[in-house]
């Protein structure tokens, strides 16, 4: 059985009886992710991390997240709610946030980012860090996967915030430092060791001096060398400054986050062993990466950003198209057009609208193919994603795009089937429909 396998038997489990694991997203070492929703907060989409409850650190871990719930800064991700759970007879904490669908540590294993990327990315990251640091917070894990992305903003996550200095020992330098090591692997693909001397860093040669030095100030190995935020923001650039946090510091305390005593999910189905629930509780070896996560390369969207570009093309079907229609480059209002053509199957094509900081990172196409099932009236009534091209944000637009389509009426009762395809260039967005045949 594969990880994915072990993993997507969960989405039928409701925890706390509210939140449903509709879809795995992936996992980390200590922790697996499922796409869920949050009635609460009105959002069809947000995002659900299970870790399991360690007796001794359970407590700490409720308080830090009820700590953050408590935060909200337009650059940190906000936190919904967290509580403690059963799955399977075993106990387990769980975090709520918004959903992000994409995160910097899946584009680098496909290309570095260039220094005028970076300069776009650090001002909003800079600025949530002040926000912390103001309040003796610390983000406490600085890394590509936690710099992501939510309708087109640049975020922080927010579920590792703690007090400065706590038992993790974490202070303000060491956030510092662990934001340098991550723009030095944003730009190598490599991340620095912990020991390795600033002065013997490898940075690219196109790298401005003033980046280059703050890079490795921000590494020194003796923390009272490394600068400040604002210190930072000066020396990137000397013209900025950054924006006075006046919010006070909130409390241990605070009961700003709701969360719960104990509840308990659905049942675990029977089929699942106790080989694979010990698979949450001891984790899989680190070499094994979530079946969803290989090969994506994912596009930052925050307006004006080049920092996420997409990469590699889909295979197309080949087959003679029997509706198409392109859209132009990204509009205000959602692209609909509804064909004339009698003969044509296909009565009502809906295109995906681009949001302008996406469609300006765009190389090449992108290529999404979604299969549709069409009811006896010409309705989408099903959906399928059977092509999901380089990025999940314009997979997500197409599969929205396609439930939309309407096809003529048929004489026959069955359901019929149909591959919707999308093609994304800097040209903007065609779509065609394609008769499946059922093998």
């Amino acid at each position: 059985m594969t990880e994915t396998e072990i993993w997507t038997k969960w989405e039928s489990q409701v925890v706390n009886g509210i939140f449903p694991l509709r879809r795995f997203l992936g996992r980390s070492n200590h922790s697996v992710v499922f796409l869920t929703e949050c009635r609460a907060q009105k959002l069809v989409n947000a995002a659900i991390k299970i870790v399991p409850a360690d007796p001794a650190r359970a407590e700490s871990q409720l308080s830090r997240w009820q700590l953050a719930a408590a935060l909200s800064h337009p650059h940190l991700i906000r936190l919904l709610e967290a509580g403690r759970c059963k799955l399977g007879g075993h106990p387990f904490l769980f975090v709520v946030t918004e959903y992000a669908e994409q995160n910097l540590a899946q584009i680098l294993p496909h290309r570095a980012l260039t220094g005028e990327e970076v300069r776009e990315m650090l001002p909003p990251a800079l600025d949530a860090l002040a926000f912390l640091h103001a309040q003796n917070l610390v983000h406490g894990q600085l890394k590509p996967s936690n710099f992501l992305v939510v309708n087109d903003q640049l975020k922080l996550a927010s579920d590792t915030v703690r007090t400065a200095g706590d038992t993790t020992g974490i202070d303000l330098a060491g956030d510092v430092r662990a934001l340098g090591a991550t723009i030095v692997e944003a730009l190598t693909q490599i991340r620095p060791a912990l020991n390795t001397p600033a002065d013997a860093l490898s940075l690219p040669t196109t790298l401005s001096p003033g980046l280059a030095d703050a890079l490795r100030r921000c590494l020194s190995l003796e923390s009272g060398n490394r600068p400040t935020v604002s210190e930072l923001r000066k020396l990137i650039d000397p013209t900025s400054e950054v924006p006075p946090v006046p919010a006070p510091r909130v409390p241990e305390s605070h009961p700003a986050a709701p969360i719960s005593a104990s509840a308990t999910a659905a049942p675990m189905p029977e089929s699942a062993t106790a080989r694979e629930l010990d698979s949450l509780v001891n984790p899989l070896p680190r070499w094994l990466v979530p079946a969803a996560a290989v090969g994506l390369v994912l596009l930052a969207v925050w307006a004006g950003s080049r920092i996420l570009r997409s990469h590699g093309d889909a295979p197309r079907p080949v087959a003679n198209p029997v509706a198409s229609q392109q859209a132009s480059a990204p509009q205000a209002a959602p692209s609909s057009v509804t064909a004339q053509s009698a003969p044509s199957p296909v009565v009502h094509q809906e295109i995906p609208v681009v949001s302008r900081g996406a469609h300006d990172s765009i190389r090449g196409q992108i290529k999404v193919a979604v299969r549709v099932t069409v009811d006896r009236a010409g309705n989408v009534v099903a959906e399928n994603l059977e092509v999901h091209g380089s990025s999940r944000y314009f997979a997500r637009l197409a599969t929205e795009a396609a439930k939309k389509w309407k096809f003529a009426p048929a004489d026959n009762p069955s359901p019929r089937e149909w591959l919707v395809q999308f093609e994304f260039s800097r040209g903007g967005v065609t779509g065609q429909a394609l008769p499946r045949v059922r093998p």
